[in-house]
């Protein structure tokens, strides 16, 4: 009943966007490769309403391809999880697993719009029909049969998920891929939940795997926290640093904001801001980079002297009296200041760091005890082409004296 029922749906939607398409063949003309005999003469055109065949064959028909079924599983829960294209529910209830942008997953409680509004009008204890049917408890062959009955009325793709078992043979897989040709189905996509890769998925009446906790716990120390990040809280409590590369006409904000961990507070996560177009491929992947290493939990302090240990091979700058060998380095040494001041990381030497807050007194700043030698040198702009100091502004573009690169050429 429900091959039927969907298929006469899906002649009512090619009917009309085949007439729609003729409408606007009649107003802006047919398509340009368009010739009525051979097309008429197409086994999927010759199935169509006579009225239809003879509107095409005076008008012709604006669109060579109308129909088509899209891969909807994600976007069917922007309409409040309806059903999705032609698939059956997975589940009336079930859990799916979400990924953050920060790294963290999360799960969430879905339910069917269908079952929802059964229950809004039936009560919560009543039964459930059998026209609810589950994913899952469709065979293989009942999915290749509803994507058969719809493939007649699509002429472009279709996408449609053939579910199989866990515990599925070889030979039935492969059945399940035979079938398909005999059906000539257009494509065959299968799906086979299995242990290694997990699934996005759970029905709720499933007990929950062993150590699927895709959390690690506060104050996890052990190597498990190597693959589960820490959960973010909502909101975290933080502070942004003000950068001043001499070598940058504008200056770096760098924002670290801190989370508690076994009733220690630690830096979770960090972000790189500037003005400078120039810089910004390499600071989103960096601040991705040791976020993610952040939210692995553990002892983080690494994370400083790899920084510090990067030398620009055009040559540092001097800052606050001291030599600082590359922009890595100083974002290093934010993060250190960071992490003593949150008592984080014991001190063993001053940084010399404008800070400002978020919300909150401005951090003390600590000057530093080293000396100058000399008058530090002026800013030089150094050419990313032959890396020599030449670069000037000639014009309103950064050019070389050296080799002659231009920025704007």
């Amino acid at each position: 009943r429900g091959r039927a029922l969907a298929a006469r749906v899906m002649a009512a939607i090619e009917a009309a966007a085949y007439a729609q398409s003729v409408e606007i063949a009649r107003e802006k003309g047919a398509f340009p490769l368009f010739e009525a005999e051979p097309y008429l003469a197409a086994p999927r055109i010759a199935r169509l309403e006579p009225s239809l065949r003879k509107a095409i064959a005076k008008h012709g028909i604006r669109n060579g391809l109308l129909t088509s079924i899209a891969p909807t599983g994600t976007i069917s829960l922007l309409a409040g999880n309806v059903s999705s294209g032609i698939e059956p529910v997975f589940d009336f209830r079930y859990e799916r697993r979400i990924l953050d942008p920060d790294g963290a997953e999360r799960h969430e409680v879905v339910e069917d719009y269908a079952h929802r509004l059964f229950r809004h009008l039936k009560g919560p204890d009543a039964a459930v029909p059998d026209t609810f049917v589950k994913a899952g408890a469709l065979s293989p062959s009942a999915h290749l049969a509803m994507q058969a009955a719809l493939q007649t009325h699509v002429d472009s793709s279709i996408s449609k998920t053939i579910n199989c078992p866990e515990g599925i043979s070889f030979a039935d897989f492969e059945g399940v891929y035979l079938e398909a040709h005999a059906l000539k189905l257009k494509g065959c996509t299968t799906y086979r939940p299995n242990k290694v890769t997990g699934a996005v998925l759970k029905e709720l009446s499933e007990p929950a795997p062993s150590g699927a906790s895709a959390i690690a716990p506060r104050g996890a120390r052990e190597v498990d926290s190597l693959s589960k990040p820490l959960q973010r809280e909502p909101v975290l409590e933080g502070y942004t640093y003000k950068l001043k590369w001499p070598d940058s006409d504008h200056a770096m904000y760098v924002t670290i904001n801190d989370t508690t961990e076994g009733g220690r507070r630690r830096p979770f996560e960090i972000f790189i801001n500037s003005k400078n177009l120039e810089h910004y491929a390499w600071t989103v992947a960096l601040t991705r980079m040791i976020s993610a290493v952040f939210r692995r939990g553990g002892d983080v302090t690494f994370v400083v002297e790899e920084l510090k240990a990067v030398f620009d091979p055009r040559g540092g700058q001097w800052m606050g009296g001291r030599f600082v060998p590359s922009l890595l380095a100083a974002i290093g040494e934010i993060i250190e200041t960071h992490m003593i001041n949150i008592g984080f990381l014991v001190p063993e030497r001053d940084a010399s760091i404008e800070v400002m807050s978020k919300g909150r007194e401005p951090i003390e700043a600590v000057t530093s005890a080293a000396t100058d030698s000399g008058p530090p040198p002026g800013p030089r702009k150094f050419c990313p082409k032959c890396n020599m100091p030449s670069l000037i502004v000639q014009e309103g573009c950064w050019l070389c004296t050296s080799c002659g690169f231009s920025k704007c050429s």
